[in-house]
């Protein structure tokens, strides 16, 4: 790579890919797309904002679904502000799907409802955007891939670091052998106490909410049945049952965009540790806030990965460590470029400058172009980025890593047969 390229048409570059929308046809009132969104509360009701901030005129959110009237209300709200028009509410989800008006829909909800969910969706005809991971478990991420495999709707996973331009970057980058040989990844993604001071994803809970206005049998769905219990609803990526917490929220993003940017699939071991460290005390959480994992993949690739909720000092993001350099992008919205220096590097590698680029609210600008991805490949305009198979090699390491910490043993991955085993 020239060093007129990988320096000023670099930033350049990247900029132009984080602000450009995908060329759209014209669309007339009754051309655009019909939108749903199942799950209304944190994630759904961004998703929202996002489509509306990135995406407007493209499609009309017609219907909204939650089992917690104070999210469906504002989400309503939302739609009456930003789309000037009335979405019909549901609590099932199964009525919004018998609504043959509705092309398409987002699907927001606990991870452990994911596969029902879009399942139905599928049946039903409608394109569909899910919230990563793809399902709670391997056999219901297969479940899934067998019944899109027969299916013609469009499915997007919502790991919107495909979609965010440094990423886009780094893969050219890496492409063209700035790094050299890459054979080794570090990521990580630290955290420490909400805003409020409160644990982590011990999120604000309504004190308006109750049995009432809150439907607990279809938030559990197939869950183990238990009496209500509001922690388990509104912070529920807590408990084993409906979340596996760092591994699939935090995670998943990570290994999928490395993923991508390496050209990679299926790690073919994963071996976990952590613990419940930081929040013990009054706390009934199931899932750690401390998270080490190592991932070997085919080929000579391993990834190292750790996690920890009690303090942000070093924030969240993935280094390529390569040869010839390293790529680092950091919490989505910097890319850095460092050339080997060491003694015995060649001229040609020491002769390069580092690089450094960052472009504000990066995630946001990646999630509105996730869901511009989505709603171009309804139209026909282009392929999702993160297609089903996709989501399922995203999904994968968080599952076995789960299984490695809950188990003590490595897991090891046959991609071949589709199967997973104990070392």
């Amino acid at each position: 790579m020239s060093q007129e390229l990988s320096r000023r048409n670099f930033v350049a570059k990247a900029a132009a890919l984080a602000a450009a929308p995908a060329v759209l046809p014209v669309l007339g009132a009754n051309d655009k797309i019909s939108l749903g969104v199942i799950g209304t509360g944190g994630r759904g009701y961004y998703l929202s904002q996002r489509a509306y901030a990135g995406n407007a005129g493209r499609f009309q959110i017609n219907a909204v679904c939650d089992t917690y009237s104070g999210n469906l209300n504002r989400a309503k709200d939302l739609v009456q502000t930003q789309g000037k028009n009335t979405a019909k509410t549901f609590v099932d989800y199964k009525e919004l799907l018998a609504d043959k008006s509705i092309d398409a829909v987002i699907i927001a909800t606990p991870e452990h409802l994911h596969k029902t969910m879009l399942i139905d969706a599928l049946a039903a005809g409608k394109n569909v955007y899910v919230e990563k991971p793809l399902a709670h478990t391997v056999e219901e991420a297969q479940e899934i891939m067998r019944v899109v495999s027969k299916s013609k709707s469009i499915v997007q996973v919502g790991t919107q670091n495909r979609s965010n331009s440094l990423y886009q970057m780094a893969k050219t980058m890496i492409a063209q052998g700035l790094i050299g040989d890459c054979h080794y990844v570090r990521a990580f993604w630290y955290r420490n106490a909400l805003p409020s001071g409160g644990a982590a994803w011990r999120y604000p809970m309504p004190p308006e909410a109750t049995p009432q206005n809150t439907d607990w049998n279809k938030f559990l769905g197939s869950a183990p049945k238990r009496e209500f219990y509001k922690p388990r609803y509104f912070q529920w990526r807590l408990y084993w049952d409906y979340s596996s917490g760092i591994a699939t929220d935090l995670m998943v993003h990570q290994t999928d965009i490395i993923a991508y940017v390496m050209g990679r699939s299926f790690p073919s071991s994963v071996v976990a540790t952590g613990g419940i460290n930081r929040w013990v005390d009054g706390d009934d959480r199931d899932v750690p806030d401390t998270w080490s994992v190592l991932l070997d993949y085919p080929d000579k690739f391993h990834v190292n990965y750790s996690s920890y909720l009690g303090s942000d000092h070093f924030g969240y993001g993935e280094q390529f460590c390569g040869n010839d350099g390293t790529i680092e992008i950091s919490k989505r919205s910097t890319l850095n470029f460092y050339p080997e220096n060491y003694n015995g590097v060649s001229e040609a590698v020491k002769a390069r400058k580092e690089l450094s680029v960052t472009i504000p609210n990066n995630d946001h600008l990646a999630v509105e172009a996730h869901l511009r991805n989505f709603f171009n490949s309804i139209l026909g305009v282009e392929k999702p980025i993160a297609p089903p198979q996709a989501g399922y090699e995203a999904a994968i390491p968080g599952f076995l890593s789960v299984m490695s910490y809950r188990t003590g043993k490595k897991m090891l991955w046959d991609a071949k047969n589709d199967k997973y085993s104990a070392a």
